[in-house]
């Protein structure tokens, strides 16, 4: 963490989801109005007692952005958490428990890539049901090719280290030395992923809940408030702005901490580290050398 606050991209995204992530916790409690109280004053203009105006029933735009915040937040975590665990540990155990466990999970994530996830999740909620949580498990699963494939990788790097043979060698358990060796460095690469997810939750909850699908109306969510704002662009031209924008900095602040992240793990993150150092004492160096002689 104080890798990642040492640089200002850092601070920015953390700043940036600390926002989004408070809007989400408080944003129903924020909304300075009814979201679902409908009025007769439809697709009204900005004003004092409507900020962002009112949609085509009378709903306080301001408070629907706010109350569909914690859904749209909370269906990005639920796709980075599924994609996490259904990839993250088959990736890891593919490399310690045999070939066949190799095989099957190798041909279950080139499937899972082949999938397209937005066909896949409406043929998946036809079956269930319109929901949320079964919209965000399905796409957690399509994209969980990633975590597998980043954390096999990783495990791969280290699984030949004598440290990890040693322990192995001498009788330690796959999942002792996984906890105890191997996930300390696979977790940056995993962290990386993650953050990355994120980002790409919000596009697929967004396209989802635009789409009409996991979310039953009048329940706002930014996805739904830009599918309805574009029915009246010639009323309210600007409208789809706010929750675009929205969705916008999210994902950018997802992506630019996942860049953040890469910068700072590993041998990166050290050569940063050791430059900042270097820099810093080269200026220390040269303030005593500009005292002195002042002196």
């Amino acid at each position: 963490m104080r890798r990642i606050l040492s640089l200002t991209s850092g601070r920015i995204a953390l700043g940036v989801l600390t926002v989004i992530a408070l809007l989400a916790l408080f944003g129903p409690l924020l909304a300075p109005q009814d979201p679902l109280a409908t009025s007769g004053h439809t697709l009204a203009n900005p004003s004092s007692a409507h900020l962002l105006g009112t949609d085509n029933l009378g709903r306080d735009v301001l408070s629907r952005l706010l109350d569909g915040s914690g859904v749209s937040v909370a269906g990005a975590l639920e796709v980075a958490s599924t994609a996490l665990v259904v990839g993250a540990i088959p990736g890891i155990l593919s490399v310690y428990l045999g070939r066949a466990f190799e095989w099957v999970t190798l041909r279950l994530a080139d499937t899972l890539v082949a999938l397209p996830f937005l066909l896949f999740a409406v043929a998946v909620i036809a079956l269930l049901g319109n929901g949320l949580t079964q919209a965000m498990l399905v796409t957690g699963a399509l994209v969980s090719p990633l975590f597998y494939r980043v954390s096999r990788a990783a495990t791969l790097a280290v699984a030949r280290s004598q440290y990890v043979e040693a322990a192995l060698i001498s009788g330690a358990s796959i999942g002792w030395v996984v906890r105890r060796h191997v996930w300390a460095k696979v977790l940056p690469s995993i962290a990386v992923a993650l953050a990355q997810t994120i980002g790409v939750g919000f596009i697929i909850v967004s396209s989802l809940t635009f789409l009409g699908i996991g979310i039953q109306p009048p329940k706002p969510t930014w996805g739904g408030l830009l599918a309805s704002d574009l029915g009246y662009l010639s009323y309210q031209p600007w409208a789809p702005l706010v929750p675009a924008l929205l969705i916008m900095v999210t994902v950018w602040a997802a992506n630019l901490l996942a860049d953040t992240l890469r910068d700072v793990s590993g041998e990166a993150g050290r050569a940063l580290i050791n430059n900042r150092k270097a820099h810093t004492d080269r200026r220390s160096k040269s303030d005593l050398v500009t005292s002195g002689g002042a002196r």
